[in-house]
């Protein structure tokens, strides 16, 4: 029986050891969770994506290279009440953008997440550290009976996911397409097969999956939920900006 081959060199672009670049990704969200100054927050969380999203990607060509994958995997996340749809559709979000699927059984407050246990730690890390933000941002706009009703905070959350989705994915398309001609062009066809592995885990696991709209009904909420997210910039260029347009789906 043929084994899995160890690798004991550092990928061609290495961005460091698993421990090393975690701690880094930890110390620079707290930073962005705990200033004042919102210049500084997207700076920090930029930098935490973009260093979580190489590392994954470096850590997939080794194991490629050395006939290690081990496939996605499932990992349960609890979703806190109260607003629990709408917390979610901020995980499917950083989930889908870090080649990875969420489902969420809203009746047991809890999702999982399908990935490959690279993507995993990316995933956890950054909703943990986004949807901080987004609550501390929402309630700090109570200030008004008007962003104090519950149809205001779920349309809020459900914009911020909403505009955070979009910028995470034009971000990992830049980090994707760099690492891409660092390790000469082979970088495109592991990432592809990967996000069909996710997908047949995902029919094989879920294989009576619904899909549920929402609806937002508040459009001031919408607004500062959109501007929260524009705030929390995670690319690398500020053109990655567009008009705000409502709707995002689950999963």
């Amino acid at each position: 029986m043929l084994g899995c081959m160890t690798m004991t060199s550092e990928p061609t672009t290495g961005t460091g050891d698993a421990s090393g670049v975690l701690r880094k990704v930890r110390s620079l969200l707290a930073k962005a969770e705990s200033t004042t100054f919102p210049d500084e927050a997207e700076a920090l969380t930029a930098k935490a994506q973009e260093l979580m999203d190489r590392h994954a990607i470096d850590r997939a060509m080794v194991a490629e290279a050395g006939g290690c994958t081990s496939g996605p995997e499932g990992r349960s996340v609890t979703i806190d009440a109260p607003y629990g749809r709408e917390k979610y559709l901020l995980l499917a979000a950083t989930a889908r953008a870090n080649r990875s699927r969420a489902v969420y059984r809203q009746h047991e407050g809890v999702a999982t997440v399908i990935g490959f246990p690279e993507d995993q730690e990316t995933i956890e890390l950054l909703y943990t550290s986004l949807l901080l933000q987004a609550t501390s941002t929402m309630l700090a706009n109570g200030d008004r009976a008007s962003t104090r009703t519950r149809r205001y905070r779920q349309s809020f959350l459900v914009a911020f996911a909403s505009r955070i989705g979009e910028r995470l994915a034009e971000a990992d398309a830049a980090v994707v397409a760099d690492a891409d001609r660092a390790h000469g062009g082979g970088v495109l066809p592991v990432l592809a097969s990967r996000a069909d592995q996710v997908e047949e885990r995902l029919a094989h696991d879920f294989p009576h999956l619904q899909n549920r709209r929402v609806v937002v009904r508040d459009a001031v909420g919408w607004g500062h939920g959109r501007a929260a997210a524009e705030r929390a910039r995670l690319g690398r260029d500020a053109s990655l900006r567009r008009d705000p347009r409502p709707g995002l789906g689950g999963g």
